[in-house]
């Protein structure tokens, strides 16, 4: 990216690239009119921060680019140092899925491997965890209420006797009665809700409460009768509670002696996500993601990236990344189904981006996707995974999923992540109770603004007071010290988390 920024005296703006004919403006109150830049270009009105100006004059119908692309065409006469705003675009055609170059963009990360090491949790299987969690999953919506009950008493009266364990966490869905098992794409919320319950963080116990009568029986979910508790074999509420605490402390028990160990980088697996988004989202916090991304690459770690419908207009900048003709093909698979699933809702590529992300500046999901897949850093995409698969495959893998925080932050958790990295403009206390999110402002008034839920700020970049890849190295020391239990997330200080939320596109009956 050949980022241009404007750094004399106030006003300031950032230029992507030299073909931009729109910039970005820094300033925390935005800018006035008369406000002259140090490139002679004057604002001939007040425009916000992170809102676009206009660097030269572009008649009705013409392109205005940003990132080198186009990300609209005028809809009447803009002129030169004037305000861009949403409603004086119209969408570009969205790239064809035919004929996509594959595997022609390969580039070798130019940085030194690292040695380093962070402590983790050895899992039996070859896994690790960088928590040591009781998960506890259910198979249908009837139990939560009984398990909610009985987790708060195991907190209570259990979890401090081991000393060793972090937490508890009930795995609660609204799946497994209602639905058509058997239809097409049931298989998505299924293996969701399947690979969950065997996330490295749960240390290989798995624990699963049914009902009994549910059309997702326990026995999907796990084959070791020894770890199902059904409540309608138990007499009375009491006896369900007891019997969920009795499995619990065995479990615990368990848990318990597992110990902090030395493990290569290698074993890391880091998700990456944005949300309540800004026009400062791709030319900061971003982009130091990414570079973050291709230090834990070249170390032999794993790096999901996601959201189909916020890479899907980007997605000519993705397939010649891939390793291989399969990867490149998986990629336009995904997208294509993703396509037909939206025009079966009647939904298109406009409804997204959200009110919030206009607010901060991003005119159009176009815009907003060229910003989204930076996150993935510049390491060849060496697999695709469709919604809910594990991870089979070291380097940067394309997870798809929607781009709502909170079902692509439960695939990803399925998928198997250890800590996920999550960038925001307009700021958002969402956490997973599965893994720790680290998020990162794109803004440095967001920061101040949040100073205990934001972890760090990339703001800084914006202002020219640290390079991306100075914030890039942050991010991935912050990292390794939380994947070690060295620091804690403000998400996991407070101990907030949001709902795990299936994708389940299949009928319900």
């Amino acid at each position: 990216m050949g980022l241009q920024m404007v750094v004399g005296t106030k006003p300031l703006y950032i230029k992507v690239h030299p073909s931009d004919n729109t910039a970005i403006v820094v300033n925390d109150r935005g800018v006035e009119q008369g406000a002259r830049f140090d490139s002679g270009i004057e604002a001939i009105e007040k425009i916000p921060q992170g809102h676009k100006i206009a660097l030269e004059t572009v008649e009705a119908g013409g392109m205005i680019r940003r990132y080198d692309e186009i990300i609209g065409y005028a809809v009447k006469r803009i002129e030169k140092g004037s305000w861009i705003k949403e409603s004086m675009l119209t969408l570009p055609t969205p790239p064809s899925l035919e004929n996509l170059d594959i595997g022609t963009n390969i580039k070798e990360i130019l940085i030194e491997p690292t040695k380093r090491t962070f402590k983790g949790f050895r899992n039996s299987n070859g896994t690790v965890g960088t928590k040591n969690i009781l998960g506890i999953t259910t198979s249908v919506q009837c139990v939560v209420g009984v398990l909610e009950y009985a987790v708060e008493k195991i907190k209570k009266q259990l979890l401090p006797l081991y000393e060793n364990v972090d937490d508890v966490v009930a795995l609660k869905h609204a799946y497994g009665c209602g639905v058509a098992i058997q239809a097409e794409d049931a298989d998505i919320p299924i293996r969701t809700i399947t690979n969950l319950s065997t996330h490295p963080n749960f240390g290989g116990e798995v624990m699963v409460v049914g009902l009994g009568c549910e059309k997702l029986q326990a026995s999907v979910i796990t084959d070791d009768a020894k770890n199902i508790l059904l409540l309608q074999e138990k007499t009375g509420f009491q006896n369900m509670v007891e019997s969920i605490l009795e499995m619990a402390e065995e479990k615990l028990k368990k848990l318990n002696v597992r110990k902090r160990e030395d493990c290569p980088i290698s074993d890391l697996v880091i998700g990456v996500q944005c949300g309540g988004s800004d026009a400062f989202s791709g030319v900061t916090a971003n982009p130091a993601v990414g570079y973050a991304s291709d230090l834990f690459i070249k170390a032999g770690a794993t790096v999901l990236f996601s959201e189909v419908t916020e890479v899907r207009d980007a997605i000519h900048l993705l397939t010649p990344r891939a390793i291989n003709d399969q990867v490149g093909k998986a990629l336009i698979r995904e997208m294509k189904w993703y396509d037909d699933y939206l025009a079966k809702g009647s939904a298109d590529r406009s409804a997204n981006p959200t009110p919030g992300n206009k607010r901060g500046g991003l005119s159009n999901i176009v815009e907003k996707a060229l910003g989204s897949v930076v996150k993935s850093g510049t390491s060849p995409i060496v697999d695709v995974l469709a919604p809910g698969e594990k991870v089979r495959q070291k380097g940067l893998v394309f997870a798809a999923t929607p781009a709502s925080d909170f079902v692509c932050g439960t695939l990803q958790a399925a998928s198997g992540i250890h800590l996920q990295v999550f960038t925001t403009g307009r700021g958002t206390p969402y956490n997973l109770p599965v893994v720790p999110v680290l998020k990162v402002s794109t803004r440095s008034s967001l920061k101040k603004e949040w100073h205990d839920l934001i972890d760090l700020d990339a703001g800084t970049i914006a202002t020219g007071e640290e390079t991306l890849e100075e914030v890039g190295q942050k991010i991935f020391e912050s990292i390794i010290r939380i994947a070690s239990g060295e620091e804690k997330t403000w998400g996991d200080h407070w101990g907030i988390t949001n709902d795990l939320t299936l994708f389940n596109p299949a009928p319900i009956t």
